[in-house]
């Protein structure tokens, strides 16, 4: 097994991800489908594929497998198109030792190319507050972040610090100042990580993911001290968001957790993705909840259930549910009603707006963000109670 000349055929095929385990050939995923490479390739041995994965790992890291069982890391091969970076997780599974191979591309994309909303796109002018990304492994989440990133440092002199298990997308310089730590060897996590981050004049901070009370805590810390802090949580829709992060504290903590998030918080986006009706790539559908005073309200009085409806009544705000943004591209044709069912949290809603009549491409939260938008923020306001009785084909309308 020569894990560069596998990788090489992934690059060329346009491959997201490359699988390697013991007992089966190694296979692609393109487009989300993953396609075995059997043609290519034999089935690989146990030994076969550990040493093809230990080959790539150097000592400390062999030593932390060992221990942990698993690890992730970046990787990177010069290979003939360029330089190639990879995200790679290396685990020991029933059969022997296994690897998945995320690539990452150097280039970053812009917010055209990942067809981004205007309401998105204007985190990136925000000066404090914290702003989440959610959905599942894969979606595309740290891409999309990147881009917000790259818009930072493009427009602003300010100080960026990355916080990423492992480093994914890295930045050249322009206007600002960048500094990117990767666990386990620039730090050991990213709660230790955050409690340094304070102390290293940071204007942005960008947190790979909020998977622990202290780091949760810390984030919030830092989103109230005038910092603008990104991150990453593995949920579904935006009240559950909510809720996973109120959830994570103590019962007699809760309530002051409420109150510090409904302060900090500037926005949610969940994002799916979803391959293109054409067959050749794959497009993302977004949930936009933008932290408006009655989204605010209901964060802190625990009425979480509701953020539904703030979401369909603030279309004007720049708001957009998952739904909504899955029927747009629907009646655009590029995905097809069977993809978007599927990644619908609310099917019967998906439905409604697919059998309105007067479907409109002009809602604020469906307009894409071009290069040269920067524009105020000054616009979040809105009366939740205007259109909170009317059915999502009427708001719509509105």
């Amino acid at each position: 097994m020569n894990i560069p000349e596998l990788m090489e055929l992934a690059v060329t095929r346009r491959a997201s991800d490359v699988h390697l385990a013991p007992e089966r050939s190694p296979a692609i995923r393109v487009d989300g489908a993953l396609r075995p490479l059997r043609q290519e390739y034999p089935p690989l041995s146990a030994q076969e594929c550990e040493d093809a994965i230990i080959g790539i790992l150097r000592p400390d890291q062999v030593d932390t497998l060992r221990q942990n069982l698993e690890i992730d890391l970046s990787y990177s091969l010069n290979l003939p198109k360029g330089t190639t970076r990879f995200r790679v997780n290396v685990h020991r599974q029933q059969r022997g030792l296994g690897a998945i191979f995320r690539l990452i591309p150097d280039d970053i994309p812009s917010p055209e190319a990942l067809t981004m909303e205007k309401s998105i796109f204007k985190f990136a002018e925000l000066p404090r507050g914290l702003v989440l990304f959610t959905g599942a492994t894969g979606t595309g989440k740290s891409t999309t972040l990147a881009c917000l990133i790259e818009q930072i440092n493009r427009r602003r002199e300010e100080h960026i610090l990355t916080v990423e298990d492992p480093i994914e997308y890295t930045y050249s310089e322009k206007r600002a100042c960048i500094t990117q730590r990767e666990l386990g060897i620039h730090t050991h996590g990213f709660a230790p990580a955050l409690k340094s981050a304070l102390r290293e004049d940071p204007d942005v901070i960008l947190v790979g993911e909020m998977r622990d009370l202290e780091t949760i805590q810390l984030a919030l810390t830092a989103s109230e001290t005038g910092h603008l802090v990104f991150s990453t949580v593995h949920t579904s829709d935006t009240s559950q968001t909510v809720d996973r992060i109120i959830d994570v504290f103590p019962a007699a903590q809760q309530s002051m957790v409420r109150s510090q998030l409904s302060a900090v918080l500037q926005g949610i986006v969940t994002q799916v993705l979803m391959p293109r009706a054409s067959g050749s790539g794959r497009i993302a559908a977004r949930e936009i909840l933008l932290a408006t005073p009655a989204v605010r309200t209901m964060i802190r009085e625990s009425n979480t259930h509701q953020l539904y409806n703030a979401l369909t009544s603030g279309l004007q705000a720049g708001m957009c549910p998952l739904e909504l943004s899955l029927a747009a591209k629907v009646r655009q044709k590029l995905i097809t009603r069977d993809a978007a069912e599927a990644e619908a949290n609310r099917p019967s809603q998906l439905r409604d707006y697919l059998a309105s009549s007067s479907f409109s491409f002009s809602v604020p939260g469906l307009a894409i963000a071009q290069p040269d938008d920067v524009e105020d923020h000054d616009d979040l306001d809105y009366d939740p109670r205007s259109s909170s009785q009317l059915t999502p084909a009427q708001r719509m309308e509105n």
